[in-house]
């Protein structure tokens, strides 16, 4: 088995809007869906990093806009 630097890792979204990793060589979990972004698992974190800006789940979201309007 490969060590945790060379493990390949994919980042997943769900319909929540919300992040996380998984080995790219496992079936994706019920759930989530392919982000679009496979690398180590530190270049995951830091894509994650950049593209999870705001952390409040999607229904979140939409309820406190539509609260606002």
């Amino acid at each position: 088995m490969a060590d945790a630097t060379t493990l390949a890792w994919t980042v997943l979204v769900n319909s929540e809007q919300q992040y996380g990793l998984h080995p790219a060589d496992l079936p994706l979990p019920a759930g989530w869906r392919d982000a679009g972004y496979t690398g180590t698992e530190e270049e995951c974190m830091r894509h994650v990093d950049s593209a999870w800006t705001d952390m409040r789940p999607l229904s979140l979201r939409e309820a406190l806009d539509s609260s606002v309007a």
